[in-house]
């Protein structure tokens, strides 16, 4: 089984912009994402936590943030890299965890969106990251997360095999196997080429990440917590530091 960044990079992270389907409409979702967090009155820096693709980072810089977009996916900072034009955008290939070394001053908002938090290898590099979160911001600070609740519910027989997308020459697959504290997908890519289908199959873990228990660590580092559900049925917690 891979890591979730081996994952990524001879896997994923090359059809990772086809499997988001509509690209513009994907990137007008993550901007209205970023206006329902009631963004904070100072545009100074935010930082991007598994910035992939830029879905979130191109919304930030336009709204008047100085970003720092941080993401282990090489061929992903590339993509965002070509789109980023003139916006305020430092693009760094680094751990999530160790984001402060290369946040040159204290940042606003901090963003880690759109499943990445379970990526993390276990709860204690989780709790690591919202250290240094805490650690970065200061009063009035903003955190903000979305994530897939593996662990209060989860899929049963057939309904965990999903489809991601369909189209003439690609298909992915995924399946999700349920283990005590992580849940491991299977990612499986069919790839027609020369009139032949070719099949890859890579796998990695996500952690089965409980809302209340984030919820009552960010409380522990001085946070007031607020919970609810995007449209796309993804966890959302926004965190101001008191």
């Amino acid at each position: 089984m891979a890591t979730s960044k081996t994952h990524y990079e001879t896997h994923l992270g090359s059809v990772y912009s086809w499997m988001l389907g509509d690209v513009d409409a994907a990137f007008a979702r993550s901007a209205d994402e970023i206006d329902d967090l009631h963004l904070p009155a100072t545009r100074g820096v935010a930082v991007d936590l598994g910035a992939g693709l830029g879905l979130h980072s191109l919304s930030l810089a336009k709204r008047g943030f100085d970003v720092v977009a941080i993401d282990n996916c090489q061929g992903l900072l590339d993509e965002l890299r070509s789109r980023r034009g003139s916006l305020p955008i430092a693009i760094h290939n680094a751990d999530l965890v160790e984001f402060r070394r290369v946040l040159p001053t204290p940042a606003q908002l901090i963003v880690c969106m759109g499943d990445t938090l379970t990526h993390l290898p276990a709860l204690s590099a989780v709790d690591s990251l919202l250290a240094a979160v805490a650690g970065a911001l200061p009063r009035a600070g903003v955190f903000a997360t979305t994530f897939r609740d593996y662990a209060t519910s989860k899929l049963e027989d057939n309904q965990r095999f999903i489809l991601v997308r369909a189209g003439e020459t690609r298909i992915l697959t995924c399946f999700l196997e349920y283990q005590e504290h992580q849940v491991v997908v299977h990612d499986l890519l069919h790839e027609k080429e020369h009139g032949r289908w070719r099949q890859a199959v890579s796998s990695y873990p996500k952690l089965r990440l409980a809302p209340a228990w984030l919820m009552v660590k960010l409380s522990a580092l001085g946070f007031s917590v607020k919970r609810d559900t995007t449209p796309s049925g993804m966890v959302r917690i926004v965190a101001t530091k008191n």
